[in-house]
C-alpha cells in the first residue's frame, strides 16, 4: 500500500467494511488501511468523521453517494490512474450491498485496476446468525421494490424459493411488508426480525409471518431493520403430485406470477410436465 505516487504505478482501490453499528466493530487491517491511504470515498462524511474521531484517523475525506454524479466518480477514477491508493466506505457494514460505490467498482476493474476487499461488519450476515432460521443456502435480495406487477412478482418468487432470503426494510414499512409477505408466503411461515443490529437497542422478533406483522402493526418501530424468512418447506408438489403442484401453480399467479412463470417455476421443483402444470 502506497500514500504517494511512483511513476508508473496505478493506485489500489480498497473496499473497506466499517461497523453497523458499534464503533468497535472494525478490524485492525481496515483502521491499517484506513490510515495509511491518501483519500477516502465515503457515503456519509459525517459518518465517517465520527469514525475517524473513535479510532484516531486522520485521512482526507470525500464523498461519494448516490447523487454525487459522474463528475465525482471521473476524479476519483483520475486519482487512482495517477498512482494513489484510495479506500471506499459506506455509512454502514460492507460497501456495495444495497449501498452507493459499485459504479466506481466496476470502473476502475474495467480498467485493469486493482480492488481489494477488506472484510469486516455485514448486517446480512449478522441477521443470518441472529435468526435462528435455518440458512443453509439463503439469496440476498436488499430493498423489495416499492410498489406495483414488479413488488408482486417478487414476492411470489421469494414464496416459492425454498432458500431463506435476506430482506431491507425501513421501520416505516415493516407492518406492511411482512403483511404482504404472509399473503404471498402463508402466514405460518418462519421469519425473523433483526432491528438495530450492534446498537444499544439490538432487539430479534422471531415467530411466523402473521405474529410478526401484528406485532410491527401493533407498535412504532425505530431504526435500521434487516428480515430473514424461512425458505418455502418440502410440499406435496415436491413429491409428484399433480393435484397439489397445479394448487401451487395457482397460488402463484394469484400471487403476481404470470400462469407461465408460476408452471416453470413449480415444474423446476417438481420434475412435473410444465404444459401439464399450465393448464387451467
Amino acid at each position: 500500500m502506497a500514500g504517494g505516487t511512483e511513476e508508473g504505478r496505478r493506485g489500489t482501490l480498497y473496499v473497506v467494511s466499517t461497523p453497523i453499528g458499534n464503533m468497535a466493530d472494525i478490524t485492525l487491517r481496515a483502521i491499517e488501511v484506513l490510515r495509511a491511504v491518501p483519500l477516502v470515498a465515503a457515503e456519509d462524511t459525517r459518518l465517517g468523521l465520527r469514525l475517524w474521531a473513535r479510532h484516531g484517523i486522520d485521512t482526507r475525506l470525500t464523498s461519494l453517494h448516490a447523487h454525487s454524479g459522474p463528475r465525482r466518480q471521473a476524479e476519483l477514477l483520475d486519482h487512482l490512474a495517477g498512482g494513489a491508493d484510495l479506500a471506499l466506505i459506506s455509512d454502514a457494514g460492507t460497501p456495495l450491498v444495497s449501498d452507493p460505490g459499485a459504479e466506481l467498482v466496476a470502473a476502475w476493474a474495467e480498467r485493469d485496476g486493482q480492488v481489494v476487499p477488506i472484510p469486516g461488519a455485514s448486517a446480512v450476515l449478522a441477521a443470518v446468525v441472529a435468526s435462528a432460521i435455518p440458512a443453509a443456502r439463503w439469496s440476498f435480495e436488499g430493498f423489495l421494490p416499492r410498489r406495483g406487477s414488479e413488488r408482486r412478482e417478487r414476492l411470489a418468487r421469494l414464496a416459492a424459493d425454498d432458500r431463506a432470503t435476506v430482506l431491507f426494510e425501513s421501520a416505516g414499512r415493516l407492518a406492511a411488508t411482512l403483511a404482504e409477505l404472509a399473503a404471498a408466503c402463508g402466514g405460518d411461515r418462519p421469519v425473523a426480525v433483526c432491528r438495530e443490529l450492534t446498537k444499544l437497542h439490538e432487539e430479534v422478533w422471531r415467530g411466523t409471518l402473521d405474529e410478526l406483522a401484528a406485532r410491527a402493526a401493533a407498535r412504532a418501530v425505530r431504526g435500521e431493520v434487516v428480515v430473514v424468512l424461512a425458505g418455502r418447506p418440502p410440499g406435496p408438489a415436491a413429491a409428484g403430485d399433480l393435484a397439489a403442484a397445479r394448487g401451487e401453480v395457482d397460488r402463484l399467479v394469484a400471487a403476481g406470477l404470470s400462469r407461465s412463470a408460476a408452471a416453470k417455476e413449480v415444474a423446476t421443483r417438481s420434475g412435473l410436465s410444465r404444459r401439464e402444470l399450465f393448464k387451467r
